[in-house]
């Protein structure tokens, strides 16, 4: 009898099962619930352990630490201005839980918790709504004409201009959560079909071993390139949070 063939399952990798024996069973806590407190941790330890010295030269950790505090303050107050110092706490821990989301997904057995849309969406709705309540605090009701109807437009365009606005108001979390959902997904699917290509082709026979170093070449490729998107997501979606607080605030 032959031995079957390797299949491709590329979404396999995305199935979520319950993680910690019994408890987890009971509870419905599943690696993706694990992995997202192994990225607070992760988080928590890099700003404890990093600033712990407050060496006047600073190591390696605490050069990290200081580096990822500094990046995300002056992209809050860059981006919102000075107001911004007040969502600096929100958008930082914005932009490390999807960063470690990323990152941790890159190891091996772990898993990628900001590859399934639940994740990506639910973050997105927060921001969204968030930036909501941030708008009506600032600026009271005036918010919802000045947003969505913006003064000096002519009445007569109120029933085309409204709709507009508020369908482009609403897909900010679509676009937000998509766009990281998809990214993630897109990459991991990319990485299972090259490593089971790799699996095939080295069975081909005496020159098999040898072309399946052209998917493995692809795939280390893939990884550095990964860890760019990676980094590049999670700086996204910690912008765009920025820019829609901006608008929250000052209105446009």
């Amino acid at each position: 009898m032959e031995p079957a063939e390797p299949t491709i399952d590329a979404l396999g990798q995305f199935r979520l099962f319950p993680s910690l024996g019994m408890l987890g069973r009971s509870v419905n806590f599943t690696q993706a619930n694990t992995f997202m407190v192994i990225g607070g941790l992760l988080t928590m330890a890099l700003l404890y352990y990093g600033m712990r010295p407050r060496a006047i030269v600073p190591g390696r950790l605490q050069s990290a630490a200081e580096l990822a505090y500094n990046f995300i303050y002056d992209m809050c107050v860059s981006q919102v201005g000075e107001e911004g110092k007040r969502f600096f706490p929100f958008v930082f821990t914005l932009f490390f839980f999807v960063l470690m989301g990323n990152l941790l997904g890159l190891l091996p057995y772990a898993f990628t918790y900001t590859s399934h849309i639940a994740i990506t969406g639910a973050l997105a709705l927060m921001v969204i709504v968030v930036v909501t309540i941030v708008a009506i605090r600032e600026n009271g009701t005036h918010f919802f004409t000045e947003y969505f109807f913006p003064a000096g437009t002519p009445k007569a365009l109120a029933p085309l201009i409204i709709p507009i606005e508020v369908i482009s108001y609403l897909s900010r979390p679509v676009s937000l959560s998509i766009r990281l959902f998809a990214n993630m997904v897109a990459g991991h699917v990319m990485f299972e079909v090259f490593a089971t290509f790799t699996v095939m082709l080295a069975g081909l026979g005496l020159f098999g071993p040898l072309i399946a170093v052209g998917p493995v070449v692809i795939n280390v490729a893939l990884v550095g390139f990964e860890l760019l998107v990676a980094c590049l997501q999670a700086y996204v979606f910690a912008i765009l949070t920025c820019i829609y607080l901006h608008d929250a605030v000052h209105l446009h």
